[in-house]
């Protein structure tokens, strides 16, 4: 597994849970686990806040993935942080999905959630690209992995425009599915523009999860849901880049 780990949206849910699981690793947890959030201060990261006073390799960072300014200070520190050494994993997770059909949509709609679920996971993996690069330069691995250098976008079958027709009834969410099916194609971009540099990008669904954006209707629990997404981490290949897969690692189609 990787060195070092950076998650956005860490404060909750599939977030939250992934950090718990990280550092619950009993082979190999993160040297370096970074965790971001809006408001590392507020009462919604006061579970974080507890876990990094238990775990010395959990470093909590402020980071508002729409706001430039605090993605650049987000990276600047997460550098300090590293002491020179570079990020193996950045795990896109921060994401909103409101209530959105083609009755109600409006521009606004639209432009807000894509701001969060498409143009934040740009600019934030724009930020650290240079310390996934110095990670990937340094690891003396030639394979794509997770443990040489990795982004990996948090995404869902509701993305998937081959898939509509079997679920657009009970989940419409039109601004959340048209933004996945966007950071779908930025992750394929993705996977061409940095391949050459070593960095392996792969979008993931994590299953239908009981969030405060899955429901408590939700098929997973979140801990299953992670445990799944941590075993598809640590078999990512070349295969898997510029792919989207399920929590269970099988293919899904764009």
């Amino acid at each position: 597994m990787p060195e070092s780990v950076l998650v956005t949206g860490a404060n909750r849910g599939i977030g939250l849970e992934l950090v718990k699981q990280l550092l619950r690793k009993e082979e190999k947890p993160p040297k370096v686990l970074l965790a971001t959030c809006r408001d590392p201060q507020g009462s919604g990261a006061q579970e974080l806040r507890a876990l990094a006073a238990k775990h010395p390799n959990l470093v909590i960072l402020q980071l508002e993935v729409t706001d430039p300014a605090s993605v650049q200070s987000a990276a600047k520190e997460a550098e300090s942080r590293l002491g020179g050494r570079g990020l193996n994993l950045l795990v896109n997770n921060a994401g909103v999905m409101p209530a959105c059909t083609l009755e109600s949509a409006t521009a606004k709609d639209m432009l807000d959630v894509y701001n969060i679920n498409l143009v934040g996971p740009m600019l934030v993996t724009k930020a650290f690209l240079p310390l996934l690069k110095r990670a990937a330069k340094a690891s003396p691995d030639t394979a794509l992995s997770c443990a040489k250098a990795a982004i990996v976008n948090m995404s869902t079958i509701l993305s998937s425009i081959e898939k509509v027709p079997e679920m657009y009834s009970i989940f419409p969410v039109i601004s959340y599915r048209c933004s996945k099916a966007a950071l779908n194609m930025l992750t394929k971009l993705q996977s061409m523009g940095y391949k050459e540099d070593g960095i392996l990008c792969t979008a993931i669904h994590p299953g239908w999860v009981k969030t405060d954006l899955g429901t408590e209707k939700a098929d997973l629990t979140v801990e299953e849901s992670i445990a799944g997404i941590l075993d598809v981490l640590s078999g990512l290949s070349e295969k898997h880049h510029g792919t989207l897969v399920t929590w269970e690692g099988k293919a899904l189609p764009w």
